[in-house]
Protein backbone atom coordinates (compact mmCIF):
# COMPACT_ATOMS: atom_id res chain seq x y z
CA UNK A 1 0.00 0.00 0.00
CA UNK A 2 1.29 3.47 -0.88
CA UNK A 3 1.02 5.97 1.96
CA UNK A 4 0.22 9.65 2.17
CA UNK A 5 2.45 11.20 4.81
CA UNK A 6 1.80 14.09 7.17
CA UNK A 7 3.39 14.92 10.50
CA UNK A 8 2.49 15.96 14.05
CA UNK A 9 4.99 18.07 15.94
CA UNK A 10 5.05 21.15 18.18
CA UNK A 11 5.33 21.50 21.95
CA UNK A 12 5.14 18.79 24.63
CA UNK A 13 2.05 18.39 26.83
CA UNK A 14 0.07 20.30 24.21
CA UNK A 15 -2.29 17.67 22.84
CA UNK A 16 -0.27 15.71 20.27
CA UNK A 17 -1.09 12.36 21.92
CA UNK A 18 -4.72 13.41 22.33
CA UNK A 19 -4.92 14.49 18.69
CA UNK A 20 -3.40 11.17 17.59
CA UNK A 21 -5.89 9.25 19.74
CA UNK A 22 -8.74 11.13 18.08
CA UNK A 23 -7.45 10.81 14.52
CA UNK A 24 -6.83 7.07 14.81
CA UNK A 25 -10.61 6.59 15.15
CA UNK A 26 -10.69 7.32 11.42
CA UNK A 27 -10.09 4.01 9.59
CA UNK A 28 -8.07 5.82 6.89
CA UNK A 29 -5.59 7.34 9.34
CA UNK A 30 -2.73 6.02 11.44
CA UNK A 31 -1.50 8.26 14.26
CA UNK A 32 0.27 7.56 17.54
CA UNK A 33 2.63 9.03 20.13
CA UNK A 34 6.18 9.82 18.99
CA UNK A 35 7.48 7.05 16.73
CA UNK A 36 11.11 5.86 16.52
CA UNK A 37 11.39 7.13 12.95
CA UNK A 38 12.56 10.62 13.88
CA UNK A 39 15.71 9.40 15.63
CA UNK A 40 16.42 6.74 12.99
CA UNK A 41 15.93 9.37 10.29
CA UNK A 42 18.36 11.75 12.00
CA UNK A 43 20.99 9.03 12.46
CA UNK A 44 20.83 7.99 8.81
CA UNK A 45 20.82 11.60 7.63
CA UNK A 46 23.98 12.29 9.64
CA UNK A 47 25.57 9.04 8.41
CA UNK A 48 25.18 10.27 4.83
CA UNK A 49 26.99 13.53 5.62
CA UNK A 50 30.47 14.87 6.28
CA UNK A 51 31.15 12.50 9.19
CA UNK A 52 31.16 9.57 6.77
CA UNK A 53 34.08 9.61 4.32
CA UNK A 54 32.21 7.22 2.01
CA UNK A 55 29.23 9.57 1.67
CA UNK A 56 30.89 10.93 -1.49
CA UNK A 57 29.54 7.84 -3.25
CA UNK A 58 25.92 8.86 -2.55
CA UNK A 59 24.08 11.09 -4.99
CA UNK A 60 20.92 13.09 -4.22
CA UNK A 61 18.62 10.44 -5.72
CA UNK A 62 20.13 7.72 -3.52
CA UNK A 63 19.93 9.86 -0.40
CA UNK A 64 16.28 10.59 -1.06
CA UNK A 65 15.48 6.91 -1.68
CA UNK A 66 17.25 5.84 1.52
CA UNK A 67 15.38 8.37 3.68
CA UNK A 68 12.02 7.54 2.09
CA UNK A 69 12.65 3.84 2.72
CA UNK A 70 12.80 4.46 6.48
CA UNK A 71 9.15 5.55 6.46
CA UNK A 72 7.98 2.93 4.00
CA UNK A 73 9.72 0.05 5.77
CA UNK A 74 8.32 1.02 9.15
CA UNK A 75 4.74 1.62 8.11
CA UNK A 76 4.44 -1.21 5.58
CA UNK A 77 4.57 -3.70 8.46
CA UNK A 78 1.54 -2.32 10.31
CA UNK A 79 -0.99 -4.95 11.35
CA UNK A 80 -3.81 -2.76 10.04
CA UNK A 81 -2.45 -0.84 7.03
CA UNK A 82 -3.88 2.66 6.68
CA UNK A 83 -3.50 5.02 3.76
CA UNK A 84 -2.84 8.27 5.61
CA UNK A 85 0.08 8.34 8.05
CA UNK A 86 0.62 11.07 10.63
CA UNK A 87 4.02 10.47 12.20
CA UNK A 88 4.66 12.29 15.46
CA UNK A 89 7.98 13.73 16.55
CA UNK A 90 9.08 17.14 17.83
CA UNK A 91 12.12 16.76 15.58
CA UNK A 92 10.09 17.31 12.40
CA UNK A 93 9.91 21.09 12.71
CA UNK A 94 13.71 21.14 12.33
CA UNK A 95 13.54 19.09 9.12
CA UNK A 96 10.97 20.91 6.99
CA UNK A 97 13.24 21.45 3.94
CA UNK A 98 14.14 17.75 3.90
CA UNK A 99 10.53 16.62 4.41
CA UNK A 100 9.45 18.81 1.51
CA UNK A 101 12.06 17.15 -0.71
CA UNK A 102 10.79 13.71 0.28
CA UNK A 103 7.05 14.38 0.55
CA UNK A 104 6.17 17.66 -1.22
CA UNK A 105 2.46 17.42 -0.38
CA UNK A 106 2.98 16.73 3.32
CA UNK A 107 1.77 19.07 6.06
CA UNK A 108 2.84 19.44 9.69
CA UNK A 109 0.29 19.88 12.49
CA UNK A 110 1.96 21.60 15.43
CA UNK A 111 0.25 21.31 18.79
CA UNK A 112 0.88 24.35 20.98
CA UNK A 113 -0.13 25.57 24.41
CA UNK A 114 0.68 28.37 26.80
CA UNK A 115 4.17 27.23 27.98
CA UNK A 116 3.24 28.10 31.54
CA UNK A 117 0.52 25.45 31.43
CA UNK A 118 2.96 23.01 29.79
CA UNK A 119 5.29 23.43 32.74
CA UNK A 120 2.32 23.19 35.10
CA UNK A 121 1.22 19.94 33.46
CA UNK A 122 4.68 18.40 33.86
CA UNK A 123 4.87 19.62 37.43
CA UNK A 124 1.48 18.08 38.18
CA UNK A 125 2.75 14.72 36.91
CA UNK A 126 5.96 14.95 38.92
CA UNK A 127 3.99 15.60 42.11
CA UNK A 128 1.43 12.90 41.30
CA UNK A 129 4.27 10.37 41.00
CA UNK A 130 5.69 11.45 44.35
CA UNK A 131 7.49 8.14 45.03
CA UNK A 132 9.28 8.08 41.66
CA UNK A 133 12.40 9.98 40.59
CA UNK A 134 11.59 11.02 37.01
CA UNK A 135 14.20 10.42 34.32
CA UNK A 136 13.30 13.86 32.94
CA UNK A 137 15.74 15.40 35.45
CA UNK A 138 19.00 14.64 37.17
CA UNK A 139 19.22 14.75 40.96
CA UNK A 140 20.39 18.38 41.14
CA UNK A 141 17.75 19.65 38.71
CA UNK A 142 14.91 17.84 40.41
CA UNK A 143 15.39 19.52 43.78
CA UNK A 144 12.96 22.43 43.24
CA UNK A 145 10.34 23.59 40.75
CA UNK A 146 12.77 26.36 39.70
CA UNK A 147 15.48 23.83 38.95
CA UNK A 148 13.07 21.68 36.96
CA UNK A 149 11.77 24.71 35.04
CA UNK A 150 15.28 25.90 34.17
CA UNK A 151 16.31 22.44 32.99
CA UNK A 152 13.24 21.98 30.79
CA UNK A 153 13.80 25.34 29.09
CA UNK A 154 17.32 24.57 27.88
CA UNK A 155 17.66 24.32 24.10
CA UNK A 156 18.44 20.59 24.23
CA UNK A 157 15.68 19.60 26.64
CA UNK A 158 12.00 18.76 26.57
CA UNK A 159 10.46 22.25 26.32
CA UNK A 160 13.43 24.30 25.11
CA UNK A 161 14.21 22.09 22.11
CA UNK A 162 10.59 21.85 20.97
CA UNK A 163 10.05 25.60 21.42
CA UNK A 164 13.21 26.48 19.46
CA UNK A 165 12.39 24.03 16.67
CA UNK A 166 8.83 25.31 16.36
CA UNK A 167 9.95 28.94 16.27
CA UNK A 168 12.49 28.15 13.54
CA UNK A 169 9.78 26.55 11.40
CA UNK A 170 7.17 29.22 12.19
CA UNK A 171 9.31 31.96 10.67
CA UNK A 172 10.93 29.80 7.97
CA UNK A 173 10.36 29.51 4.25
CA UNK A 174 8.09 26.46 4.63
CA UNK A 175 5.84 27.99 7.30
CA UNK A 176 2.82 27.66 5.00
CA UNK A 177 3.09 23.90 5.54
CA UNK A 178 2.42 24.36 9.27
CA UNK A 179 -0.87 24.39 11.13
CA UNK A 180 -0.60 25.44 14.78
CA UNK A 181 -3.39 23.95 16.89
CA UNK A 182 -3.81 25.38 20.36
CA UNK A 183 -4.62 22.85 23.08
CA UNK A 184 -7.40 24.90 24.66
CA UNK A 185 -9.35 24.95 21.40
CA UNK A 186 -8.74 21.27 20.70
CA UNK A 187 -10.29 20.28 24.03
CA UNK A 188 -13.06 22.89 24.18
CA UNK A 189 -14.17 22.88 20.52
CA UNK A 190 -12.96 19.54 19.14
CA UNK A 191 -15.47 19.19 16.29
CA UNK A 192 -14.63 22.56 14.73
CA UNK A 193 -10.91 22.06 15.32
CA UNK A 194 -10.86 18.62 13.68
CA UNK A 195 -12.83 19.92 10.70
CA UNK A 196 -10.13 22.57 10.13
CA UNK A 197 -7.38 19.99 10.50
CA UNK A 198 -9.00 17.73 7.90
CA UNK A 199 -9.36 20.71 5.59
CA UNK A 200 -5.68 21.54 6.04
CA UNK A 201 -4.44 18.04 5.16
CA UNK A 202 -6.94 17.62 2.33
CA UNK A 203 -9.00 14.83 3.88
CA UNK A 204 -12.77 14.47 4.21
CA UNK A 205 -14.12 15.27 7.66
CA UNK A 206 -14.88 12.30 9.90
CA UNK A 207 -17.46 11.99 12.68
CA UNK A 208 -15.39 11.30 15.78
CA UNK A 209 -16.60 10.07 19.15
CA UNK A 210 -15.19 12.63 21.56
CA UNK A 211 -16.69 10.82 24.55
CA UNK A 212 -14.66 7.66 23.95
CA UNK A 213 -11.07 8.64 23.19
CA UNK A 214 -8.45 6.48 24.84
CA UNK A 215 -4.69 6.10 24.57
CA UNK A 216 -1.85 5.13 26.88
CA UNK A 217 1.77 4.05 26.68
CA UNK A 218 2.36 2.49 30.08
CA UNK A 219 5.70 0.82 29.28
CA UNK A 220 7.26 3.97 27.85
CA UNK A 221 6.00 6.17 30.69
CA UNK A 222 7.17 3.61 33.27
CA UNK A 223 10.66 3.69 31.70
CA UNK A 224 10.75 7.45 32.29
CA UNK A 225 9.41 6.97 35.84
CA UNK A 226 6.68 9.45 34.88
CA UNK A 227 3.43 7.47 34.84
CA UNK A 228 0.57 9.10 32.96
CA UNK A 229 2.80 11.10 30.61
CA UNK A 230 0.98 9.73 27.54
CA UNK A 231 -2.36 8.77 29.06
CA UNK A 232 -5.42 10.32 27.40
CA UNK A 233 -8.66 10.80 29.30
CA UNK A 234 -11.71 9.15 27.76
CA UNK A 235 -13.75 12.34 27.24
CA UNK A 236 -12.39 15.33 25.35
CA UNK A 237 -13.24 18.36 27.46
CA UNK A 238 -11.71 21.48 28.93
CA UNK A 239 -11.08 21.27 32.68
CA UNK A 240 -9.96 24.56 34.23
CA UNK A 241 -7.76 24.31 37.33
CA UNK A 242 -5.53 26.37 39.59
CA UNK A 243 -1.85 26.33 38.65
CA UNK A 244 0.68 24.82 41.06
CA UNK A 245 3.43 27.15 39.81
CA UNK A 246 4.69 30.21 41.69
CA UNK A 247 3.38 33.43 40.03
CA UNK A 248 6.80 34.63 38.81
CA UNK A 249 7.53 31.29 37.13
CA UNK A 250 4.10 31.22 35.50
CA UNK A 251 4.61 34.72 34.07
CA UNK A 252 8.11 33.87 32.84
CA UNK A 253 6.88 30.89 30.84
CA UNK A 254 3.68 32.56 29.66
CA UNK A 255 5.77 35.20 27.87
CA UNK A 256 7.07 32.52 25.46
CA UNK A 257 3.89 32.44 23.32
CA UNK A 258 5.45 33.93 20.17
CA UNK A 259 2.64 32.60 17.95
CA UNK A 260 0.21 35.08 19.51
CA UNK A 261 2.46 38.05 18.78
CA UNK A 262 1.93 40.20 15.71
CA UNK A 263 4.91 38.98 13.68
CA UNK A 264 4.68 38.19 9.94
CA UNK A 265 4.50 34.47 9.14
CA UNK A 266 2.96 32.22 6.51
CA UNK A 267 1.97 29.66 9.12
CA UNK A 268 -1.67 28.67 9.59
CA UNK A 269 -3.13 28.91 13.09
CA UNK A 270 -6.08 27.61 15.08
CA UNK A 271 -5.59 29.61 18.24
CA UNK A 272 -7.68 31.01 21.05
CA UNK A 273 -6.53 34.54 20.22
CA UNK A 274 -8.92 35.23 17.36
CA UNK A 275 -10.03 31.57 17.19
CA UNK A 276 -9.19 31.57 13.52
CA UNK A 277 -7.23 29.72 10.91
CA UNK A 278 -4.91 32.28 9.36
CA UNK A 279 -4.92 32.16 5.60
Amino acid sequence: MSHKYHFISGLPRSGSTLLSAILRQNPRIHASMSSPIGHIFRAIFNAMGADNEFSVFLNETQKKAILESVFNAYYSSMEEPREVILDTNRLWTTRLPTLQELFPDSKVICCVRNPAWILDSIEQLIRKNALDNSRLFNNVESATVYGRAEALQRRDRMIGFAWSALKEAYFGEHADKLLLVEYDLLVSRPTETLDLIYQFIGEEAYQHDFDNVEYEAEDFDAFLHTKGLHTVRKKVEFKPRQTVLPPDLFQQYQALQFWNENHPTKANRITVQGAEQKK
